[in-house]
């Protein structure tokens, strides 16, 4: 996996995260995995397949975030936006529609 690009993250509390690609595929089924029967993601899901497969260093669990529901927030949510690739400007400007 480690052919896979990486992004060094800085949560709005100040603490340091590593997101790594999974690979094409493997988002492709986490996506399909977080959903529930009627194709709404569900927190829960999003937050365990984040913590196993996205967030590198350090390695998370529930217990991680104690009871700081935000910073679980801003974590979890810039994790999935990286799995997504939304958090990347756009290579060249003039290309989009």
């Amino acid at each position: 996996m480690s052919n896979f690009k990486q992004k060094q993250y800085t949560s709005r509390s100040g603490k340091q995260y590593t997101f790594q690609f999974p690979g094409v595929r493997a988002a492709a089924q986490i996506s399909d995995r977080i959903k529930n029967k009627f194709g709404i993601p569900s927190e829960e899901k999003l937050a365990e397949e984040m913590m196993k497969s996205v967030i590198v260093e350090p390695k998370l669990s529930w217990d991680s975030f104690g009871g700081d529901k935000k910073e679980f927030n801003d974590v979890i949510a810039a994790s999935f936006r990286f799995l997504e690739g939304e958090d990347e400007e756009p290579a060249d400007a003039d290309h989009q529609n």
